[in-house]
């Protein structure tokens, strides 16, 4: 299997050419950042004098991720491209992964670029660039701003966004000066997800395995990776133990969980809230690997089945599950043909996925180990397992295949069971090499999730304080407030027109609130409350408008 990417396309680029490139991202730079906007692009790219179409196939093939920004592999990306269009080739991104041609390409003709680049200290000969002052290549004129119509809004509590030059950037600041005084306000970190920090922002997109031992977990992220990576243990015993994070670095080292969850560029602070016994069986596997770039995996132990449940963990598993779901962009559930029961902590997992239904992918790996005829009838008894601990109308999607490095069995070389293998598995990978360009429409979609549902705590939490009486009987009041919580629920729903499917779990909220005083809370904040309205209604709409493909 082959995960292409744009990331990787420096590698089909002689270094006297990645030189060149670097001396026209940093002249196109305007901000000096790292980073080229759609304004930026467009004043640079109509020098190549090819047509808006083919230039906005260009941008949507380098920031494929829309990320509102080409990098510098991105920038590489997008020079390319505009090459093979000037040559007269239709673009696509499978002519940039032909090796042997991409080693050949020379860089596009830029109109009066020469001339450009003499004035501000570089040359061009032949489309190789001197390099001798690279760094001191700068645009004196000043950028447009992108974001000048963002400045007289349509409400006088939204942010101005002028100086973000990317998607992540425009959420990160709407976080810290909308939506965070709300959760910080009404303790929404103590009832649902633990605050945001700028590494949440950052971090790579997560794919989580979750199955009982010997479901093939290790072997299938060995699968992808085509080679070991370091804490990796396959067997048909139960090997994996420990939560593994396996992520790119640039050497080969595991990480202990206590050391890897203190460190700032890391996603994984809020997991010390698990106490030392969960961050004892936590550990960070690192290596160089294209694939790891772009995706982090998080393999898990196998869930405990029989008399082995009896037996508890020393942490909260399910609590757990339940954090890394909500910070993966994929979960795959992963079953055999041979352990297609549904154990009680697997049901109490599957039931902390609630909210990240999308994210699901069920897999029936090793299915090569029973016959056509057998396969069909392992398949119905997944489905009907499935149907009663998955509450939805909705069929689902299993995929079927054996992802391992071994060869089909021969009841399947020369069957339709061949053919089917196929299939399924390259459906499933078409949506693990999807999940790069999905990750910033991902981190949007919860972005706008967090913030409905911090909304709606924050109006639970002022019903219950002001159905709080003044001065005796609190002690009571309260204890009728949580016993009589499914009330508030509804009350709070009718009032403000909210759908029932954003509440809260109300025997997780009723828990969680034993231990606070309601007295002690907030009274209702309207600005706060408007501040977070205003966020959805105009800033994102405009943040996603002003980073779309600046040749729409």
């Amino acid at each position: 299997m082959v995960i292409a990417s744009n990331g990787s396309m420096t590698s089909f680029c002689s270094k006297d050419r990645q030189k060149t490139y670097q001396q026209w991202f940093n002249f196109v730079d305007s901000d000096g950042d790292g980073r080229i906007t759609g304004d930026d692009a467009t004043k640079f790219f109509i020098k190549s004098n090819i047509d808006k179409s083919q230039l906005k196939q260009v941008w949507a093939i380098a920031d494929s991720k829309r990320q509102g920004f080409l990098g510098f592999k991105e920038f590489i990306t997008a020079m390319q491209l505009i090459s093979l269009a000037q040559a007269g080739h239709e673009l696509s991104a499978d002519l940039l992964r032909n090796t042997e041609f991409m080693d050949h390409l020379e860089p596009p003709l830029m109109e009066d670029l020469d001339s450009l680049l003499v004035n501000h200290g570089g040359s061009r000969n032949n489309g190789v660039a001197e390099t001798n002052s690279i760094l001191a290549v700068v645009q004196h004129a000043p950028p447009k701003n992108m974001f000048t119509k963002m400045l007289s809004k349509k409400s006088s509590g939204q942010t101005s966004l002028a100086k973000v030059t990317s998607i992540v950037d425009g959420l990160k600041r709407l976080y810290n000066e909308k939506l965070k005084p709300l959760e910080v306000a009404y303790r929404y970190n103590d009832f649902a997800s633990p605050l945001l920090t700028n590494s949440d922002f950052d971090a790579k997109p997560m794919v989580m395995l979750l199955g009982q031992y010997s479901t093939g977990k290790t072997t299938f992220i060995k699968h992808l990776l085509k080679c070991n990576y370091p804490g990796a243990h396959i067997g048909p015993e139960p090997t994996t133990d420990r939560f593994i994070v396996v992520m790119g670095g640039p050497d080969e080292r595991s990480v202990p969980g206590n050391t890897i969850a203190v460190q700032a560029d890391m996603p994984f602070k809020a997991l010390t809230t698990f106490g030392g016994a969960f961050l004892s069986k936590f550990e960070c596997s690192q290596m160089p690997h294209p694939l790891l770039e772009h995706i982090t995996f998080v393999d898990t132990p196998g869930v405990l089945s029989g008399e082995k449940q009896r037996t508890q963990r020393s942490y909260d598993f399910t609590g757990v599950i339940k954090w890394f779901a909500e910070k993966c962009d994929l979960i795959l559930l992963l079953f055999d043909p041979h352990k297609l029961d549904i154990s009680d902590e697997f049901k109490r997992v599957i039931s902390s996925l609630r909210g990240q239904d999308d994210k699901i992918r069920v897999v029936l790996n090793k299915a090569d180990q029973v016959d056509t005829q057998q396969l069909m009838r392992v398949y119905g008894a997944l489905m009907w397992s499935l149907g009663k601990v998955l509450n939805t109308p909705e069929v689902t999607r299993v995929y079927i295949g054996s992802f391992n490095d071994k060869p089909v069995k021969e009841e399947f070389t020369d069957s339709m069971g061949k053919e089917l293998f196929e299939r399924e598995q390259d459906d499933l990978l078409d949506d693990l090499i999807d999940i790069p360009k999905k990750a910033c429409d991902r981190r949007i979609n919860e972005f706008v999730k967090r913030a409905r549902a911090a909304k709606i705590h924050a109006y639970i939490i002022s019903q219950l304080k002001k159905e709080m009486p003044a001065v005796m009987g609190k002690s009571k009041a309260q204890q009728k407030l949580m016993k009589n919580l499914e009330d508030v629920f509804a009350k709070v729903q009718k009032e403000f027109h909210l759908p029932a499917g954003d509440f809260p779990d109300v025997e997780h909220f009723r828990q969680v609130l034993g231990a606070y005083n309601i007295d002690k809370f907030e009274k209702l904040k309207p600005k706060m409350i408007q501040a977070v309205d205003d966020m959805l209604g105009y800033d994102i709409p405009d943040l996603l408008k002003n980073f779309k493909n600046p040749y729409e």
